[in-house]
């Protein structure tokens, strides 16, 4: 199953790709469109976009969810249903493919609903309490995308259709399309995890690895960012992109500082992929949806493999993810310690790897663009924070001692991990330069001052000398104590975003519910409710039932009183 998923979607990716750059060289896109059926004037149709956008996009995805299947053979090894998973993952990847390929809202919301429902399947894999939580977390935080997009398609059939490619010019400046367009940054915002709703990203860490290389690479995450790009002309019309920038900046920046205070391996790197959600949004709300697009492809080659690596080494540390276990994991396993490097230097933007290409021509852009200081101050503070939790996990788990079991080894011997991570190496280190001669033609001439041109590199240095800081023990032992312990706190969990996602929305619900249940149904309602009129009725019953045993007299009146009415009764 895992070999035959492996060689369909590869050979798909290929012929993907090879399309969507002839469609790109050509500049072509074909736009398909077929009637299931007409209702009051409103046609439901199905349709279909082929451009160079959703071409390479798929093809993307596909490649990297074929090395994650591949990668899985070994991954799941003890799996008893196997077959299960592949198949949970091949829908998750057809879902996303849907959603990339629509231009419409139905189509989309059955791409978009497929991604929730599958994601929550994933999440729970590993049936525990932990995982149960997660997934449900996960899954009523997308609702609200959900209801979102609902609610546009609702509101589209006023317009007799739901293509949104048909309206951009049409109503330029209608209520209706401003309303529908904040509907879709919503949707966008709780499946692309922005604030408020982060809270579920690090949460989905539950399911396994290979899960996650594909969810925070190419698939979930990006869909609502894929999603803006495909609105960006909705946005600069009616001016919304302030609000996204500031939350985009927000999520960054909230992101970056909360990995350098988090020891699970695989929430860092989830965290990572937070912030550069982050900067994909902040960059497209300025205007800039071919930049944004850029980074999205060139962030799913190198995140993939930073989770591939990290998962190879919990593999071999047997399912331990604390990076304080980890230390001279370069002596046992080199490969995965390259590919791990190279990854991670690549998300911090170093020159000449893929994340290099995408980064420095989005900070140039800020440099050049009219923002004001606290958003110049965002950007390149984030970009720090970036190196500086690469720079920490690479000290915590590459250099020093070994501090897991003495008499254990590991070694990277496993035949399909070290398979899928090769074939991730060579795009993350190659696939930048590629990516921008497709995607950019014409060179972009960015002409600024030589301290603002050196800037990124100069950030990226002292962000990794803060993250050798922060690793050193004495500076760490003094930074997590009780000194400075509700800084700590507060930024290592990403702003109490958990406990007001989970403890406050369901809190206040439920002790309203408490208090109302124990006033009205077990308080007032009870007393003059049916309790009430039962002991009222008892009590009414007893009084007559003694008038009645103490005196004949009564009763037999009573007895004729009743007679003569159904006698006059009777006669009338």
């Amino acid at each position: 199953m895992c070999s035959l998923s492996f060689f369909s979607l590869f050979f798909s990716s290929t012929l993907v790709f090879i399309m969507g750059i002839y469609y790109l060289m050509i500049d072509y896109s074909i736009f398909i469109e077929w009637e299931l059926f007409n209702l009051n004037s409103s046609m439901v149709v199905m349709t279909l976009i082929l451009d160079w956008m959703s071409l390479i996009f798929m093809s993307f995805v596909m490649y990297i969810s074929s090395l994650v299947i591949y990668y899985s053979e070994d991954y799941m090894m003890g799996e008893k249903n196997i077959n299960r998973f592949i198949i949970i993952v091949l829908m998750f990847i057809f879902s996303m493919a849907f959603l990339i390929i629509s231009p419409n809202l139905i189509s989309i919301l059955l791409g978009w609903d497929g991604l929730g429902l599958v994601s929550y399947c994933l999440v729970i894999y590993y049936q525990n309490v932990k995982s149960y939580s997660a997934g449900m977390l996960t899954a009523l935080s997308n609702r609200i995308g959900d209801v979102a997009i609902l609610i546009s398609i609702a509101w589209m059939l006023n317009f007799g259709g739901w293509n949104y490619l048909y309206y951009y010019d049409f109503i330029s400046n209608s209520f209706e399309m401003k309303l529908i367009t904040m509907l879709i940054i919503l949707a966008a915002m709780t499946k692309s995890a922005q604030i408020p709703f982060s809270s579920w990203l690090p949460a989905a860490m539950a399911a396994p690895t290979p899960v996650s290389a594909l969810v925070h690479s190419s698939t979930l995450v990006t869909a609502g960012v894929y999603l803006l790009i495909r609105f960006s002309p909705m946005l600069e019309t009616y001016n919304l992109g302030w609000f996204l920038l500031l939350i985009g900046c927000m999520t960054m920046f909230m992101a970056g500082l909360g990995a350098n205070f988090e020891y699970d391996l695989k929430k860092i790197i989830a965290l990572s992929t937070l912030s550069q959600l982050g900067l994909m949004m902040s960059i497209l709300s300025m205007g800039y949806p071919s930049l944004a697009f850029f980074h999205l492809l060139a962030h799913a080659l190198f995140k993939a493999l930073l989770f591939m690596c990290a998962g190879s080494i919990i593999h071999n540390l047997k399912d331990s993810q604390d990076i304080r276990f980890m230390g001279s994991i370069v002596n046992f396993m080199p490969l995965t310690s390259i590919c791990f490097n190279v990854s991670s230097l690549s998300l911090c933007g170093m020159p000449f790897l893929a994340g290099f290409y995408s980064k420095d021509l989005i900070l140039e852009m800020v440099c050049l663009s009219w923002i004001n200081c606290l958003i110049f101050f965002l950007y390149f503070f984030s970009t720090g924070l970036t190196a500086s939790y690469s720079f920490r996990l690479y000290y915590y788990s590459m250099s020093g001692d070994n501090n897991y079991y003495s008499s254990f080894s590991f070694d990277d011997k496993g035949y399909y991990i070290s398979f899928g991570m090769i074939g991730l190496l060579f795009i993350a280190v190659f696939g930048g330069s590629l990516l921008s001669w497709l995607i950019f033609p014409i060179p972009y001439v960015i002409v600024l001052p030589y301290y603002l041109k050196f800037l990124t590199i100069i950030v990226v240095l002292l962000g990794s000398y803060l993250g050798y800081l922060i690793s050193n023990f004495d500076f760490s032992r003094d930074l997590f104590s009780l000194k400075i312990l509700s800084f700590v706190s507060f930024s290592g969990s990403m702003w109490f975003m958990p406990f007001i996602s989970t403890k406050l929305i369901s809190y206040l619900p439920l002790k309203l519910g408490y208090f109302s249940s124990k006033s009205l149904d077990y308080g007032w309602g009870e007393l003059l409710g049916g309790q009430g009129l039962y002991g009222f009725f008892m009590y009414m019953v007893n009084c007559i039932q003694g008038w009645y045993d103490s005196n004949f007299k009564i009763y037999l009146l009573t007895f004729v009183f009743w007679m003569f009415i159904l006698f006059v009764l009777f006669f009338l």
